[in-house]
């Protein structure tokens, strides 16, 4: 045996974390500014965008084989846009909201069969109006918001992985693991997510570099597309208390209370037709069971929704993974805590608060989505375990792919 063959193999090379420098302190120049036109698409900002775009390809062309496969009747002979098959479950409600607004007539949920469209905020179905007076049609419309969004929101989750890690490839790879989660689809549909991820993602970066006006402005607007805003404003304020003397300031306070603002003039709205300052609540309790439970008693209850018997094998299956996506954010709020970062900590930990005191968990997987420390952690971990990368690509493909094909074909994907 030659002594080149028995040198043991050198383990491929660990990228350690560096520390980032903190930037300086906002009005120090060009180059404090997080969106300065120099710095809008750098070559790993274009490495980024064509991973988007190839994805989106890719949902488009499994959105066509739904379409044409999974038909309601097999006897028909035309199967219907290829667009029509993101018209599912929630998007009827954003729809009916943007179109005849949220209490159409004398209706509300003082009426028999009531959707309980109140318990969806105004930002998504109000940008859908918008952008329906330029797109005529309704579905388009939708699909182009969340396209544009998810394109801003994939750029800011590469430039925060980069502001972690000072490695060249980090960014892409956080994105990577994003697109090609489990529920990825909802990020192409006419839903939330990808509108919520466009500002709640840039409104995070911009605290990163202690941009604490800009920082506000965006979780706000973030929070009239989703509640989950305020948890955002909550790790927000942690940052900041956190950040060094010379990066906060007391006038910087009430931009990081800005959040409330939508909460306050929505709750005030709805108490304007309903009498119910709480009406968005009791409607998620009326149409979706979120009624408060103990954590225990929400995870029975999913437990046995799960593996009871107690409904189909479908419904079974979206509860497993809702299990499982439930053990992933204890597991990533518990890593959190163990790395010190505190402020995305509190933000996991709330999300996981509202969604696991329900009668049982309902859209955790999708709220994964909305998880960005998760996707930093599994690409950091990829790096520094080569092995990693096409263990997770092994896994989570199927389950992107039946999750996709569940919700395209109309059938519940939570």
């Amino acid at each position: 045996m030659s002594a080149t063959s028995s040198r043991p193999r050198e383990s491929a090379p660990v990228p350690e974390r560096r520390p980032v420098p903190d930037p300086p302190p906002a009005g120090d120049g060009t180059a404090s500014r997080p969106w300065a036109p120099r710095a809008l698409l750098d070559p790993a900002d274009r490495q980024v965008l064509w991973l988007y775009l190839l994805t989106r390809v890719a949902v488009w062309g499994t959105a066509y084989a739904a379409r044409r496969v999974f038909t309601a009747d097999r006897g028909a002979r035309h199967s219907g846009s290829v667009a029509s098959a993101f018209e599912q479950w929630d998007w009827g409600h954003f729809l009916h909201i943007a179109r005849d607004g949220y209490f159409p007539g004398r209706s509300g949920p003082w009426t028999a069969g009531w959707d309980h469209r109140e318990a969806f905020f105004p930002g998504f179905p109000l940008v859908l109006r918008a952008v329906h007076t330029v797109i005529p049609d309704w579905t388009a419309a939708g699909l182009l918001v969340s396209f544009v969004s998810g394109g801003v929101a994939v750029l800011a989750l590469a430039r925060i992985a980069r502001l972690h890690l000072a490695h060249q490839d980090v960014g892409r790879r956080a994105v990577l693991m994003l697109l090609c989660s489990p529920c990825a689809v909802f990020l192409a549909a006419g839903y939330t997510e990808s509108l919520f991820l466009a500002l709640a993602l840039p409104a995070w970066l911009a605290a990163r570099r202690h941009h604490w006006v800009l920082a506000g402005t965006l979780t706000a607007l973030a929070t009239t597309v989703r509640v989950s805003g305020l948890f955002l404003a909550a790790a927000l304020l942690v940052h900041f208390l956190l950040s060094k003397p010379a990066h906060r300031r007391p006038r910087h306070l009430p931009w990081l209370a800005l959040p409330a603002l939508p909460v306050v003039a929505y709750s005030s709205y709805l108490h304007a037709h309903t009498g119910d300052w709480m009406a968005w609540k009791h409607a998620q309790e009326a149409g979706w069971y979120r009624t408060f439970h103990t954590p225990w008693e929400a995870w029975g209850n999913t437990w046995n929704a799960a593996f009871g018997h107690a409904h189909g094998p479908g419904y079974a299956f979206m509860s497993q993974v809702e299990l499982a996506a439930m053990v992933v954010g204890v597991l990533l709020f518990g890593l959190l805590v163990r790395q010190r970062r505190p402020a995305e900590a509190l933000y996991v930990a709330l999300s996981l608060c509202a969604l696991g005191t329900s009668y049982w968990y309902t859209s955790v997987p999708r709220a994964t989505l909305l998880w960005w420390p998760l996707w930093i952690t599994v690409a950091v971990r990829s790096l520094r375990t080569p092995r990693f990368l096409t263990a997770y690509l092994c896994l989570a493909a199927p389950l992107t792919t039946v999750f996709a094909l569940a919700f395209l074909s109309g059938r519940w994907a939570g």
